[in-house]
């Protein structure tokens, strides 16, 4: 991890968070190992003691009184933190650290018997032992160099003590390293290791920290994306027909499965002006959220040009302009788009890009296979298309409008479905409605894939002469 990113974890909302939680509980902790001292020393006064056992017990309550007020005060700040969100200056906690380790201190200073020797008063009061306790409880700080102060601070106040009480180095070649003179250097170095020990593990516990609070975030973000992307699904669902339309001599259906939650294909139908109905089909190269908002963009430029006159080439060509200019390079649209009359057979059929196209003929009991008049839409400036086509459709009849997800659905042995498979599931359900031949269609891919992933957005549009 770099020095940057580790700053700026530091820095992060999150992160100040979960250090000022840290920082409380290191001081209700502190809190408890001072009221069980006090509970135990108070026992011990009452039960066995002497006139200096009760001297040197109220001036520990004095003490302790102090020091515990302290801490409380520290509490609130912590409290009115979080409220605020404001960070705790770096000063008070420096300052917390040195206040914390003169307690042993003190009590080695004052709170030790008249009766011990002045060389073993450092070595002999229990207290020192506290300061073992700040050093391992300065590592919920999540900074090793409030770790690496407290060791020091408590090495530097300890000798203090055993000064006042009067402990001298000795240095002569003649004493043993455990004699009372050399072993309280040796505690002292004891606490300045310990100090550094406390800060690799407070390294150690920041990391995990961190990287828990990343992958919390990355929880959020996912979860943040999803919501997203469930908005853009039902909107995008929502601009896609409710509803069958109702145009004498035809029966039609549509429907649309994206990969992912949102997609890049779209059906729509739309009266013209002239009475006449617009059928429509597109797929944009790709699928999810961009390729959603470009098929959402395609549909209101389909609206809006088949509107003003209902001339099929015209349209496209207008669309093919207008959408051009929203492509990013290597983008483009494949779109069908068939116009029917009311109660004539005939069916006009322009393709930009998108096919094969399959007209079943229900009494000949075959398929004619077309495949696109033009270039998608967006490859080129102009659009390149041939006129349209116009089909004369028979009672029973049906114009096929599909994306190739349907063919390309590959099962375990990753073998596609297949143009064939279609055209026979379209065989077997040929009088049934279109919705209910779609519905066959789809069912009869779901089980060739055999729980294979769905790779590619489906879209059918079935127009059926009556």
């Amino acid at each position: 991890m770099t020095t940057k990113s580790t700053e700026l974890e530091f820095n992060s909302p999150a992160f100040r968070g979960a250090l000022r939680k840290s920082e409380r509980f290191r001081i209700l902790v502190v809190l408890g190992a001072l009221g069980f001292f006090f509970v135990e020393r108070s026992i011990r006064t009452a039960l066995l003691h002497t006139r200096e056992d009760v001297e040197l017990w109220a001036m520990a309550v004095l003490v302790l009184v102090c020091f515990t007020a302290y801490e409380l005060a520290m509490l609130y700040l912590l409290g009115r933190a979080t409220q605020t969100g404001r960070r705790l200056p770096r000063s008070l906690w420096i300052g917390s650290i040195v206040f914390e380790t003169t307690l042993p201190a003190f009590g080695i200073a004052f709170l030790t018997s008249r009766v011990v020797s002045s060389e073993y008063k450092a070595l002999a009061n229990p207290l020192g032992l506290g300061f073992f306790i700040f050093i391992i409880l300065s590592t919920l700080r999540l900074n090793p160099a409030d770790s690496w102060i407290a060791g020091v601070s408590s090495a530097a106040s300890y000798l203090g003590a055993a000064w006042y009480v009067g402990w001298r180095p000795d240095f002569s070649a003649g004493s043993s390293i455990l004699s009372p003179s050399r072993s309280v250097l040796g505690y002292a170095v004891a606490l300045l290791l310990a100090g550094f020990a406390a800060a690799a593990v407070a390294n150690e516990i920041r990391k995990h920290v961190n990287a828990a609070l990343r992958e919390a975030e990355s929880r959020r973000e996912v979860e943040r994306l999803q919501h997203d992307l469930s908005v853009a699904r039902s909107i995008q669902q929502s601009l896609l027909p409710s509803e069958a339309p109702r145009i004498d001599g035809f029966q039609i259906a549509g429907w649309n499965l994206p990969a992912d939650e949102t997609g890049g294909d779209f059906f729509d139908w739309q009266f013209l002006p002239n009475g006449r109905l617009m059928v429509a089909l597109a797929d944009v190269t790709g699928h999810g959220i961009g390729p959603a908002l470009l098929a959402a963009v395609c549909r209101a430029y389909a609206r809006a040009n088949f509107s003003m006159d209902g001339q099929l080439l015209a349209a496209m060509e207008r669309i093919n302009s207008e959408i051009g200019a929203d492509l990013t390079q290597g983008r483009f649209v494949t779109f069908v788009a068939a116009i029917c009359t009311p109660l004539s057979p005939r069916v006009e059929l322009l393709s930009a890009g998108h096919g094969p196209l399959f007209v079943y003929l229900i009494h000949e009991d075959r398929f004619t296979k077309m495949n696109a008049q033009g270039l998608p839409l967006g490859v080129s400036p102009l659009l390149v298309s041939d006129p349209p086509v116009e089909l004369e459709m028979k009672p029973g009849d049906m114009l096929l409008l599909i994306t190739d997800g349907f063919f390309e659905w590959v099962n375990p042995a990753k073998e596609q479905f297949g143009v064939q498979r279609m055209e026979d599931v379209i065989r077997h359900t040929k009088h049934l409605p279109p919705n209910q031949i779609i519905e066959a269609l789809y069912q009869a891919v779901l089980g060739y894939s055999s729980g294979t992933l769905q790779k590619d957005d489906l879209t059918a549009v079935i127009i059926k002469r009556t």
